[in-house]
């Protein structure tokens, strides 16, 4: 588990989300970066699953303090896609860290199956202090555009 909180949230590696987001029709996929993020560094790719990536920032640009519209507007778009509170959630941020917060505030709503994918988008930092050379969405091979 992500985390002990109340509110348990699974890790899930990026391969396994992939899967998991083609096994399931309903599941959803939801990037919790910046729109900086989206636009330079890229976006995970569903449209050979068909299904599209819901895009809400957890945190604004560039002062990094949590987007208070977050919720409202996560919630909203998981309506729209008619999500329910049973669907499984697969939240993405660069590297893990964010994407737990987030899914973790969804847990706290009701939302039963919220996961986090663990490795993110970038991966974690290696030797070298640098993302995209040891795991994540991009280095997994995983399908992806540029934003």
């Amino acid at each position: 588990m992500g985390s002990s909180d109340a509110f348990p949230v699974e890790d899930v590696p990026s391969n396994e989300a992939w899967n998991r987001l083609k096994d399931d029709k309903t599941s959803i996929l939801i990037d919790v970066r910046t729109c900086a993020e989206w636009a330079f560094v890229g976006l995970p790719d569903l449209s050979s699953l068909d299904k599209e990536v819901l895009m809400v920032e957890w945190q604004t640009f560039p002062d990094n303090r949590i987007e208070p519209g977050f919720t409202a507007a996560l919630v909203a778009q998981l309506e729209a896609a008619g999500a329910d509170k049973k669907t499984d959630l697969y939240f993405i941020c660069r590297s893990g860290g964010r994407s737990l917060m987030a899914a973790q505030t969804l847990a706290a709503l009701g939302y039963e199956r919220c996961y986090n994918v663990s490795d993110g988008f970038e991966g974690r930092l290696d030797t070298n202090r640098h993302r995209g050379t040891t795991d994540g969405w991009k280095v997994n091979g995983l399908p992806w555009v540029q934003g």
